[in-house]
């Protein structure tokens, strides 16, 4: 990555694919409105489907980029991931993202599918879409497998589609430095940012890459309302289904372990949300960022401070989504620009 002055700075909204596709279009088009530049949604297994929520979302925006974060290579074969980001290419003129990752264990778990060799296969999946998306085939690919030489895209995308890797562990994000456009770097704490940085540009060197080939979103979990105390039950009450299944890793990082959250995760389980809201301590709610529009910025500020030229944020977004993506834009988006460094 290069001197920060000459990386422009980005925005992107994260949403889950629990949404109703009308509700995720109607936040997409807010997304759009409070000048977000990307907007991600999860294809978590079991819930919607994420290429067929982007396709809707193409249709009713006009400028911000729309990327599936993240697609992974044991669901759906590689082929098919790349066919998603050409089609949404063609029906957004030239707005598509295409997010890849090793996949959620436990999703694919209950559909029968084993984790096998997650780093590889996430390698392996990101250079064959890069091929296909750049209109070649991935048959020259080590490691690719058995594809045919005549194995590409009829026709490639007219434009060129980012790939990012979604990663969260040392390898998988220097792995993102090798071979990525991009990497979502999924941050709990925030804080993590500088280590997770590092490890990126680790990759990077490895591949003897060029600084700034590498776009890194700071992906952080925000709730933002005018009243500080809901935005903080709104994140705590993501944290109390969420928390417990955090890469032990990270939670480590912030003084925090997966049994840490097993009470809250009782009490979930018995439909006490404000039970188990309430069982959130202020160390797990570090694991995000909620307050005020104030709070918000400040924090998010002190990224900027370490480098940061992307700030992407991630659900509950606040006890209200739509009016949380409002006070983002009006309030958090502007001040934040302003401080970054121009590009």
């Amino acid at each position: 990555m290069t001197g920060r002055g000459t990386i422009p700075f980005r925005t992107s909204l994260r949403l889950n694919n629990d949404l109703a596709t009308t509700t995720f279009v109607e936040l997409a088009v807010a997304a759009e409105e409070a000048g977000f530049d990307q907007l991600w949604v999860s294809h978590d297994l079991f819930l919607r489907s994420a290429p067929v929520m982007l396709a809707a979302a193409a249709t009713a925006t006009r400028r911000i980029m729309l990327g599936a974060g993240v697609l992974n290579p044991y669901s759906a074969h590689p082929v098919e991931l790349a066919m998603h980001a050409a089609t949404l290419q063609e029906l957004s003129q030239g707005r598509a993202l295409l997010g890849v990752a090793a996949g959620a264990a436990e999703f694919l778990r209950r559909a029968g599918i084993s984790q096998r060799e997650p780093l590889g296969r996430a390698r392996q999946a990101v250079l064959a879409c890069r091929a296909l998306l750049d209109g070649s085939s991935p048959a020259g690919t080590a490691g690719a497998g058995a594809w045919g030489d005549d194995a590409y895209l009829r026709p490639p995308p007219a434009q060129r589609v980012p790939v990012y890797l979604g990663a969260m562990s040392p390898k998988m994000l220097a792995l993102g430095g090798e071979v990525a456009d991009g990497v979502l770097a999924l941050l709990y704490p925030p804080e993590h940012y500088p280590v997770a940085r590092a490890q990126v540009e680790e990759g990077l060197t490895r591949a003897g890459r060029p600084a700034g080939a590498v776009d890194m979103p700071a992906c952080v979990w925000v709730s933002v309302d005018e009243d500080g105390d809901a935005a903080d039950a709104a994140l705590a009450a993501k944290l109390a289904f969420y928390g417990g299944a955090f890469a032990p890793y990270l939670l480590e990082r912030a003084g925090l372990a997966r049994e840490d959250f097993a009470p809250a995760a009782a009490a979930q389980l018995r439909g006490s949300t404000a039970e188990a809201a309430g069982l959130i301590t202020p160390a797990m709610l570090r694991l995000g960022i909620a307050g005020t529009p104030d709070d918000v910025a400040d924090r998010c500020g002190a990224l900027l401070d370490h480098g940061a030229t992307h700030l992407s944020f991630g659900p509950p977004l606040g006890p209200d989504p739509l009016r949380a993506v409002g006070l983002l834009g009006r309030h958090v988006i502007p001040r934040l620009r302003a401080r970054a460094p121009r590009s």
